[in-house]
């Protein structure tokens, strides 16, 4: 009887998709009750500046979100009534959550960054996953180009100066193995589905694709998000990379003269990606954990110090991606996946073009302590004016309490 039943259920979800949840790939369907925890923490106000100006700019929420006097009416999964979440009156209870922003931390004598907890992912992989990921290049006979490792040794750098600083630390990898048990040849039946979703055809060399996609990109970063959530709970999680241009054929790529900095914080999602159940729910979990203001705060210090350090202009996005934040260009929201899952202020820090001529030589020169001449300009090593840059941006904010 329950087989029957299961089966006529699956057949009515069939005939009417919309009874079905509507999920991300990997994505678990959300449970709406641990919103409850929210009611009544956040004004009607600020409810609507943030999700207006900042989590779904240009009526991105018009269909799943309506905002009454009292409450939110949020569309849930498929075929279940909305979630009502209430707004606060003149007195908002305590917003509930894990991580401390400055204003909550107690002044520590000594070391200026005593009691923080940072958790640090080292973007990509990197090692043999390196060429998959597409955060691989060589030029010639120069040492390959790999952003996984690059990331991690920039974090291991700047684990040894944030320690020495009084911080608790943590990496998300300490190696270039994933931390996912998954691998690209366990998720083809979801890269097919992901395919499907996506309207495009499902060939055995695009399931193949997806697949590899999913394993490091989805399912990597859902692993790092349960270790942030779950074990390291931290006052605050900084995503390490580097960027890159185009750079053409992946035979044989090429170097360009643009190099740039920018950071993005946790926004701009469209009316597209909010029609998925899980991005709508994580949604609302970073706006009511209240994020936004520590991200900023932190970012508005990076970006100080990593400008003065780097002496790169600003990267400029262009379209409806990304949302700029205040009036920096250096600070924009995104909607990615990292920045949306891990459920405290995240901070993507994006510095340099790895196939810039001036980076590219930086990257052949490797590692080094004090300053050599590079590229006609005698200067630090690479992975070292990254991880400086960052500690001295989070001394100047954190050290003020």
């Amino acid at each position: 009887m329950r087989k029957s039943l299961a089966a006529f259920l699956l057949f009515l979800a069939c005939l009417h998709p919309g009874m079905a949840a509507k999920l991300s790939p990997l994505a678990d369907a959300p449970n709406w009750s641990q919103l409850d925890k929210f009611q009544n923490t956040i004004t009607r106000e600020e409810f609507t500046r943030l999700l207006d100006n900042i989590y779904a700019p240009n009526g991105a929420a018009a269909d799943v979100i309506t905002i009454t006097p009292s409450a939110a009416r949020i569309r849930t999964s498929a075929g279940k009534p909305p979630y009502m979440l209430k707004f606060a009156g003149p007195t908002a209870n305590p917003t509930p959550r894990f991580w401390r922003p400055r204003s909550d931390m107690a002044p520590q004598a000594g070391k200026p960054l005593a009691g923080l907890r940072i958790a640090i992912d080292p973007g990509h992989i990197g090692g043999k996953w390196a060429k998959i990921e597409e955060r691989w290049f060589q030029i010639g006979k120069n040492k390959p180009v790999a952003e996984g490792d690059m990331t991690l040794r920039v974090a291991k750098l700047l684990v040894q100066r944030l320690k020495a600083l009084g911080a608790e630390v943590w990496l998300t990898r300490s190696g270039s193995d994933p931390i996912t048990k998954l691998r690209p040849a366990q998720l083809r039946k979801q890269a097919a589905a992901s395919l499907r979703d996506k309207g495009e055809p499902a060939t055995p060399r695009a399931i193949a694709k997806e697949s590899e996609r999913l394993f490091y990109r989805t399912s990597e970063i859902r692993r790092r998000a349960m270790l942030v959530n779950n074990a390291i709970r931290p006052d605050v999680v900084l995503c390490l990379h580097f960027n890159a241009e185009d750079w053409g054929n992946p035979a044989k790529p090429s170097l360009v003269s643009k190099n740039h900095l920018h950071f993005l914080i946790t926004g701009a999602w469209s009316a597209k990606e909010l029609a998925y159940d899980d991005q709508r729910f994580e949604m609302l979990v970073m706006l009511l954990n209240r994020t936004y203001p520590e991200e900023v705060a932190v970012t508005k210090s990076l970006v100080k110090s990593m400008a003065t350090a780097t002496k790169l202009p600003p990267f400029i996005y262009h379209g409806k991606t990304a949302v700029r934040i205040g009036d920096s260009d250096y600070i924009w929201g995104r909607n990615l996946l990292a920045n949306r899952l891990f459920q405290c202020p995240v901070i993507y820090v994006e510095p340099y073009v790895m196939n810039s001529r001036d980076v590219h030589a930086r990257i052949q020169a490797g590692d080094y302590e004090g300053r050599k001449k590079v590229a006609g300009v005698v200067r630090p090593s690479i992975y070292r004016e990254y991880a400086d840059s960052v500690a001295t941006g989070l001394v100047d904010y954190y050290g003020k309490r």
